[in-house]
């Protein structure tokens, strides 16, 4: 798999998500990596979780800012959270079991959970926000 490279398509004009969002291709693309060198699972379980964990507090600081700058379309938008948190969790518990691995079906699946949330519903809250910022 190829690395996912940042570029002004993954902007939202808001700097501090465009910087989350960056800091989170750059952790998807270690994991990616560590797949494709052969890397041990518990490494690569390591790199998910830090993906994983990233990956909330950045959800949790879009959601700051949806409140504090009243996002008309913040429980939807908090919702879609939520079950992108669920699904990604749900990959990490199916990896951990025992004769589970990584494939490349599996970062094809964070690859798409990453970029389409960015390019959907971020592009929307960032459009929102460059408004009232």
């Amino acid at each position: 798999m190829k690395d996912l490279v940042w570029d002004k398509i993954l902007s939202v004009g808001v700097t501090e998500i465009d910087e989350d969002h960056h800091k989170l291709i750059h952790i998807f693309n270690i994991l990616n990596h560590a797949i494709s060198d052969g890397e041990s699972k518990e490494y690569l379980a390591a790199t998910l979780d830090e993906l994983v964990y990233c990956t909330v507090w950045h959800f949790s600081h879009e959601e700051r800012l949806m409140l504090k700058h009243r996002y008309p379309e913040a429980e939807d938008h908090k919702a879609e959270h939520q079950e992108l948190i669920q699904s990604a969790k749900e990959l990490q518990r199916r990896l951990l079991q025992p004769g589970a691995s990584f494939a490349e079906e599996h970062v094809l699946f964070l690859e798409q959970w990453l970029t389409k949330h960015i390019l959907t519903a971020d592009g929307r809250l960032g459009t929102f926000l460059s408004r009232v910022m």
